[in-house]
């Protein structure tokens, strides 16, 4: 059984892509998010001012503002 992929993507300012802020893959929605509320600063000191969740690549879900980017 092929298990779904969750992942975030982040883009800077100027919405490029930010290739230092890297996610994991999650099997869930929930453990993405989840991951996401605990290292967002993180991926917002290493330049990304949105993260999008992609679901096997596809756009889930309305990018998020990080704070402080």
């Amino acid at each position: 059984m092929i298990r779904p992929r969750w992942v975030w993507a982040f883009d800077d300012a100027a919405g490029q892509p930010v290739d230092a802020a890297v996610s994991p893959v999650f099997t869930s929605q929930y453990d993405a998010e989840q991951w996401l509320g605990e290292h967002w600063r993180g991926v917002a000191a290493e330049g990304a001012a949105t993260a999008r969740l992609l679901h096997d690549g596809a756009q889930a879900a309305p990018g998020v503002a990080l704070p402080g980017a």
